[in-house]
């Protein structure tokens, strides 16, 4: 990738600051990852929007002056054949809005495989369809405790940092365990057209240059990031070559690089910190994740006074009668909870080695189901309870727990769009949605599995802001 700019800067005025223009468009295959990404952008000062699904024009006229705007979806859960059905038109909408990036985002742990959230096949997709023959990777995130070092992959998970193919939650995961930390090799092993290879820190202090992709290819460019120097070197990279190259794939961490490139040059000035919303007298919370760090969170959750009530998810598989009786149980265990001046949390599992884990694989198995059916199906299930609860109780505030949850159980919402209220962690904020119903105005934070501190309910509840 070359360090010079092939033409002319876009959306910049002659002083050098950003000018009015979308600056970034992209597409999340998971919801808390595309809410994510909304967030940085936000709190950097630039206004921002995500989307449920591609917005219509009235929807879109509502919010003029964005400065980003993202389309949620639940990519990550889905094989190919969905991919190359639904992203071609997706990605170009996007498009055609004239972002001056197209971003394709990602889990910053890489959760993927060739048969599950292909993100080589993402690559194909969009690539084709911009014309591209070279497309940067950037999925670190320093600010995440995500690293690429020489190629390697890191993530932080307590007080220790692991590579992602040793990491105690991601080498675990239920879907795609990561046996990979090469982020090149595993991006290229999910498609038989992409040439991948790693920028790294020494390549970064020259002046890397593209690589010719012959016809028919693909070049793919890891770039590594650890620090603020190497994050707006990446920065600098993706922007400057977005002539060449308007197509990125990546996690946060490419919003978060080219904030700090925006920055550090001194296109876009700082802002100051944002701050919460204040305590809410109730919230509701419901989680799918089996991640131990969300184990952990309810165990806090569970020591400091919040009503956790288990779900049975198991009930999926049998349906009809024995999963309406479940979901009507759960309703009103919470509803009972908020009564006693409690915070429910609806919860499928509490981490890993849970029961409950067990008699939902066995009873998928004896059903002969198809276990990405029933994931879908289990979100749309808490999203239906979320939505009962909040609705005949008039709570204002909730939680998601789970990235693929997250986006099956906001769908049962009516929300067609968020916007950013407070911050907590990274990637974890709590949004405004934005919806024709009765959920219009809800104060709604979403969670990756592997994310947040084990008081990160208590954090939402309290309002968020800067810790």
């Amino acid at each position: 990738m070359s360090t010079q700019a092939p033409h002319p800067p876009l959306h910049a005025s002659p002083d050098g600051r950003l000018s009015s223009g979308l600056l970034v468009a992209w597409y999340g295959d998971d919801f808390t990852g595309a809410a994510a990404t909304m967030e940085v952008l936000a709190f950097a000062g630039l206004p921002s929007m995500l989307f449920l699904e591609p917005p219509s024009e009235d929807q879109f006229a509502r919010f003029p002056d964005m400065r980003g705007i993202g389309v949620a979806s639940t990519a990550r859960a889905e094989g190919p054949d969905w991919m190359r059905a639904h992203l071609p038109d997706i990605f170009a909408r996007l498009a055609a809005l004239e972002p001056g990036l197209l971003h394709y985002k990602v889990c910053s742990t890489l959760d993927s495989s060739p048969e599950v959230g292909s993100i080589g096949c993402a690559i194909e997709i969009g690539a084709d369809l911009i014309g591209a023959r070279a497309v940067p990777v950037l999925v670190a995130a320093p600010q995440m405790r995500r690293y690429q070092v020489f190629g390697q992959l890191f993530a932080g998970h307590g007080d220790q940092v692991f590579r992602l193919d040793r990491h105690p939650v991601m080498s675990r995961h239920p879907v795609t365990p990561m046996d990979e930390a090469d982020v090149a090799l595993h991006i290229a092993r999910q498609s038989d057209r992409i040439d991948a290879t790693a920028v790294t820190l020494e390549d970064m202090s020259g002046a890397p240059t593209p690589k010719a992709a012959p016809e028919g290819r693909i070049h793919v460019a890891t770039l590594d990031c650890w620090d603020s120097v190497s994050e707006t070197t990446a920065g600098r990279l993706l922007w400057q070559n977005r002539g060449s190259s308007p197509f990125v794939v990546g996690s946060q961490g490419v919003e978060f690089a080219l904030v700090r490139h925006w920055r550090d040059s001194g296109a876009l000035p700082p802002v100051s910190e944002p701050g919460g919303i204040g305590r809410a007298d109730r919230m509701v919370s419901v989680s799918g994740s089996v991640s131990p760090t969300t184990a952990d969170q309810i165990a806090w959750s569970k020591a400091n006074g919040f009503a956790c009530i288990p779900f049975d998810a198991s009930a999926i598989c049998r349906g009809g009668r024995d999963l309406a009786q479940e979901e009507a149980r759960a309703i009103d265990a919470a509803l009972a909870a908020l009564a006693e001046g409690k915070n429910p949390l609806v919860h499928t599992a509490e981490g890993p080695d849970d029961p409950a884990v067990t008699r939902f694989r066995t009873a998928v198995t004896e059903a002969g189901a198809d276990i990405g059916v029933v994931n879908r199906s289990t979100g749309e299930a808490l999203g239906r309870i979320l939505f009962d609860v909040l609705n005949a109780s008039g709570t204002t505030r909730a939680v998601i727990s789970g990235g693929d949850t997250s986006g099956h159980a906001t769908r049962q919402l009516g929300v067609y769009a968020l916007s950013v209220l407070a911050p907590t962690i990274p990637g974890a904020s709590i949004f405004k949605a934005h919806a024709d119903g009765p959920m219009d105005g809800l104060e709604l934070a979403l969670k990756g599995g592997q994310m947040g501190s084990p008081d990160y309910f208590g954090w939402v509840r309290d309002g968020g802001g800067q810790k």
